[in-house]
């Protein structure tokens, strides 16, 4: 098999095919994929946030309820009328296009956006490593920078601007209900997060070769929960995400009009667990790629994430020393342990 996509005589894709042939041929790994190659396809809580901002004062507790109810029982849901413009969406869906398309070596080895490129994982060792996508991840502050972008993707890096404002002022307002339905007074909750520490994620999906209705579907993204306070994510049409619910894989019904808000670690811990964060993964699709864009919503690595009522279920932990060990258990067993490492 050969990496398809091309500009020119320019290679475009990360050669997962080349790093990974070993990994998606073996025989285990088929089989563990095709136990899981159906699931059933369900639209997440869906919460409508025209009614936030409303002037009757039952529409706002009732949507408030909604979110609450949604981050408790789902850790996933999904929002309308959040402020962001589809057009806006689809603008930078267009230009994310034309970014991933650019030749390989261009993407590692240019500094584009940062110097924020990444793709699968070329150090996994086991199927449970693997990750059939390629990625930027960009803190919002680095976005307007000329001197890591050359000069170059103008109207990408507006429009990336304008999306991180939206949906940082999103985030808050979110996080405002969930904070103070805890009898927490939000003031800046979540504190020391701000455009130096919250990232944009743009996300591209490449069609896998081998997934196959006899061997199941490669992941695009493995199992994880995420480690931050919450993120937004928009996707496309493609679809391909799945969430753990009862035990059991899900696949999200992709909605052009919405957003899709989870609930991280980070909330989760300060929490003390009234809030989930949950198990999620991107599944991939044999003919179709797929594009998402994600907000995260991170502190300072410095910032201690301590529960908002005592006792606390966890440990206090810095957001530093939380990374540090999700990245050192990832290294060493290939697995994320996440917040197990930090309970009492």
């Amino acid at each position: 098999m050969k990496e398809v996509l091309a500009i020119g005589s320019e290679i475009s894709e990360p050669p997962l095919v080349t790093s990974y042939q070993a990994l998606l041929q073996n025989n285990d790994f088929h089989s563990h994929l095709k136990t899981e190659s159906i699931v059933q396809e369900i639209d997440l809580p869906m919460i409508d946030l025209c009614n936030l901002q409303s002037e009757n004062r039952e529409k706002r507790r009732l949507c408030a309820e909604e979110i609450v109810k949604a981050a408790s029982e789902w850790g996933f849901f999904q929002v309308l009328n959040h402020g962001i413009s589809l057009e806006l969406l689809e603008e930078i869906k267009r230009e994310q296009v034309k970014l991933f398309r650019l030749p390989f070596e261009k993407k590692v080895s240019s500094g584009i956006l940062n110097d924020s490129y990444r793709w699968g994982n070329p150090a996994a060792l086991s199927v449970d490593q693997f990750s059939w996508s390629e990625a930027f991840h960009v803190p919002l502050d680095k976005i307007s920078d000329e001197d890591c972008n050359h000069g170059e993707f103008s109207s990408l890096r507006e429009s990336m601007k304008n999306l991180g404002m939206a949906m940082s002022n999103l985030g808050r307002a979110l996080a405002d209900v969930l904070v103070q339905n805890l009898g927490y007074s939000c003031g800046n909750f979540p504190k020391n997060c701000d455009e130096k520490t919250c990232f944009l994620r743009l996300n591209r999906y490449p069609p896998c070769p081998f997934s196959r209705p006899e061997t199941g579907a490669a992941c695009g993204l493995v199992s994880h929960t995420d480690s931050d306070y919450l993120t937004i994510l928009y996707q496309d049409h493609v679809g391909g995400l799945q969430v753990m619910k009862d035990s059991r894989w899900v696949a999200v019904r992709p909605n052009r009009n919405a957003l899709i808000v989870n609930i991280g670690d980070l909330f989760q811990a300060w929490s003390n667990d009234a809030y989930k964060s949950v198990e999620h993964r991107v599944i991939t699709n044999a003919k179709r790629e797929r594009y998402s864009i994600a907000y995260f919503v991170c502190p300072s690595y410095d910032s201690t994430i301590g529960a908002y009522a005592q006792p606390s279920r966890y440990r206090s932990f810095t957001f530093g020393e939380y990374r540090k060990q999700v990245q050192d258990d990832v290294k060493r067993t290939g697995k994320k342990f996440g917040l197990s490492r930090f309970q009492v």
